[in-house]
């Protein structure tokens, strides 16, 4: 599960990734480059959006499990 998880982050990071190249990228119609822009910010909303909903499955579904931060005695 952890490696589905850290698959996902690097695909939002990569899909940042890709829509950071596209808004720099210089070119003749900006048109194309906002579009492909627009997709790629689009696509990664859908991934973290996926992402969550993968890591709730996984809790309710009993995958992983809550660890927790010790407060102290």
């Amino acid at each position: 599960m952890k490696f589905l998880i850290v698959i996902g982050l690097i695909a939002v990071l990569g899909a940042l990734a890709s829509a950071g190249f596209f808004m720099l990228r210089k070119g003749q119609k900006s048109d194309g480059r906002d579009a492909r822009m627009a997709r790629a910010l689009a696509v990664r909303v859908g991934v973290s959006v996926a992402l969550f909903l993968l890591i709730l499955l996984a809790y309710f579904m009993g995958w992983i499990q809550p660890t927790g931060v010790p407060m102290g005695h």
